[in-house]
């Protein structure tokens, strides 16, 4: 049984507080965009955090109706983040959970242009993923976007000119999860087995040499971009340019900084760990309420903007069982450095 922190850390800045579960925050010239991905109910899958509180469905109401073709409506929202060309890149899973079969035409990596607020351009993933696929998060280099698959393992490389999307590392040891705990219990579904989530956090180095990637139970790999993006490596290939990387916890997110240090939340024990570049590691911060730290994103000020969203206490991780203490904080600290320029600006 893991001990979880007692205290709370006054460098720990609350910031918004949702009435759902929220797994994402991004913030593009000055303003703020969340997503939901409806782990705890219905609702509204991506808002911009307005400056009266108001929480408005982007990039209009139309995208968000439930139950509607995925033409034109998101089907699961997972994470989002802004692109270091400035626009807002939006991933729809394609899936309503891990677990679920995907919705046909569902999986697509959704491109907003904020000065119009209009969606841009989608790239369509339906010949990159499997019946079970849950396409989870995305980073970006030299045109190529490398998208993780938290519901069928593997990843994702999509040409981001020719729209192409390629599958690799299927099944790969690398890509596979295992145990997955939280506050020192392992994850059950509804039906009292064991949740398995796949290749889920990844990040490009500052200098886009390498990729690093792991499943949600940690085990963090990489594997040099150069591989990544030659389509005539052969997947046995592909396999044996993989390198293992550090032993990581059960981890809900992560982010990386231009100095390369990948900050990564533990969320056996509410804190999150400073990976850097030599492979040391550190706390930066322990606090009691750091509860499921999810997808973690450092803005153009050197802050840390940490969604505690505490989904191993949503009724599909927690046996069935609805345990989340409302609001859903989001947490914001000063780090070292900003983010990598070929991340986001």
């Amino acid at each position: 049984m893991s001990t979880l922190p007692t205290e709370e850390d006054p460098r720990l800045t609350p910031v918004l507080a949702e009435d759902r579960v929220c797994t994402g925050v991004t913030t593009l010239r000055g303003r703020i965009f969340l997503s939901y991905p409806s782990a705890d109910g219905p609702g509204v899958r991506v808002a911009e955090a307005l400056p009266d509180g108001r929480r408005d469905p982007y990039p209009d109401a139309a995208w968000n109706q439930a139950d509607q073709p995925p033409d034109t409506a998101f089907v699961t929202v997972n994470g989002l983040r802004a692109g270091p060309d400035g626009r807002l890149w939006i991933i729809d899973a394609g899936a309503p959970g891990i677990g679920t079969r995907q919705v046909p035409g569902g999986a697509r990596l959704i491109v907003v242009d904020p000065d119009s607020d209009r969606v841009d351009r989608i790239y369509h993933l339906e010949s990159a993923v499997h019946p079970t696929s849950y396409v989870d998060d995305v980073r970006f280099h030299d045109g190529v976007g490398y998208l993780t698959d938290a519901g069928s393992p593997g990843l994702i490389v999509l040409d981001l000119d020719s729209g192409r999307a390629r599958r690799v590392l299927d099944g790969h040891p690398s890509t596979v999860g295992g145990r997955l705990v939280a506050d020192g219990r392992p994850l059950r579904d509804p039906d009292g087995g064991e949740v398995h989530v796949h290749a889920d956090q990844v990040e490009v180095s500052p200098d886009g040499r390498w990729l690093y990637y792991q499943p949600a139970s940690g085990g963090m790999s990489r594997i040099g971009t150069r591989w990544l993006d030659d389509p005539s490596m052969s997947a046995d290939e592909l396999g044996r340019r993989v390198e293992r990387w550090f032993d990581t916890p059960s981890t809900g997110g992560t982010a990386i900084d231009a100095a390369g240090t990948i900050y990564l939340s533990d969320v056996e024990r509410r804190r999150i760990l400073a990976l850097a570049p030599d492979r040391t590691v550190r706390t930066l911060v322990a606090d009691s309420r750091l509860a499921w730290v999810d997808a973690m994103w450092i803005d153009a000020d050197a802050r840390l903007w940490l969604p505690a969203a505490q989904l191993h206490l949503t009724a599909g991780l927690n046996g069935g069982r609805a345990a989340v203490d409302y609001p859903v904080r989001i947490y914001r600290m000063p780090v070292d450095a900003g983010p990598p320029a070929l991340d986001h600006c």
